[in-house]
């Protein structure tokens, strides 16, 4: 069965989907993008993420194309069409087509709107086995990476790097020395203490929707974390480090830059986060269907 997009406003077999050679996406990099999981045929945190599309719009204004509610309604229409129950949405939002000139069109053009569905496995349930690998890598990007733009070479490289290297994450190191967040996740640690922290939100790190959720589920089961900076030091002498995001869920991290961290196997603090992450996807009513 072909695969279908939804591309502004039409449900069409993927391969016949296109968009304008003007579109400004295309030749800026002028739009956001949003990513969805979809287990057992629901949307997981999808609300965190309309909102984080929101937001990451609102701030190189753009509008919003569709509401919330519409955006849902193609969601489960694109699960329905793809069949898809395990899975990912892939959704895109550009300033539209317009005449090749830096500034903001006038008049504004509508925004064009893409959205594709692929299918993943299901979430994962040995968490030894997904276990992973990373390395660090100078932060190269710009500075509002909190706006989840399409723009993303120096993402790009460094997963390339990573790839190279048999790891499947690249963590981000400033001009300070101090960890930003990976190519495509939040970071977090268990430091030499035994304390759970992750950096603190700004303008050179994205909100992570999976992160905000997992902050969620630890404040209702009495889990204590920290919001602070981390060193690069402090990354590599970490017992545990995890990464979360809408495809890692909670990822523990057993290699850095080809060293073992701690004893080199997932950790109790990253096991009991895996557990409860695994219960939020599985068996919340929260996450339940439409």
């Amino acid at each position: 069965m072909s695969r279908i997009a939804y591309v502004n406003g039409r449900y069409l077999p993927q391969r016949a989907a296109a968009v304008n050679i003007e579109d400004r996406g295309y030749q800026f990099g002028d739009g956001v993008y949003e990513v969805v999981h979809v287990s057992g045929g629901c949307l997981i945190d999808a609300g965190l993420h309309v909102a984080r599309l929101e937001r990451s719009l609102g701030e190189i204004e753009i509008p919003m194309p569709l509401s919330r509610k519409a955006l849902e309604q193609v969601f489960f229409e694109l699960m329905r069409r793809n069949r898809v129950r395990e899975g990912l949405i892939y959704m895109q939002v550009t300033r539209g087509v317009a005449r090749r000139e830096h500034a903001f069109p006038r008049p504004a053009p509508k925004p064009a709107v893409v959205m594709t569905i692929r299918r993943l496995p299901p979430f994962p349930r040995d968490v030894d086995a997904w276990a992973t690998a990373a390395i660090t890598r100078p932060d190269e990007r710009w500075r509002r990476c909190d706006i989840k733009s399409v723009n993303l070479l120096a993402n790009v490289m460094a997963k390339e790097a990573a790839r190279r290297a048999a790891a499947t994450e690249a963590i981000f190191v400033d001009d300070a020395g101090m960890l930003t967040e990976g190519a495509s996740s939040s970071v977090w640690i268990v430091d030499r203490e035994g304390t759970l922290a992750t950096r603190r939100l700004d303008h050179a790190v994205l909100p992570g929707c999976t992160r905000a959720a997992l902050i969620g589920l630890m404040a209702e089961a009495g889990i204590a974390w920290r919001e602070r900076g981390v060193a690069k030091a402090e990354l590599e002498a970490a017992r545990e480090i995890f990464i979360t995001s809408a495809s890692s869920f909670v990822k523990p991290v057993v290699r850095l830059d080809g060293r073992p961290i701690g004893e080199g196997k997932v950790g109790p603090v990253t096991r009991t986060l895996f557990a409860l992450f695994s219960h939020h996807v599985l068996g919340a009513a929260r996450n339940a269907p439409a």
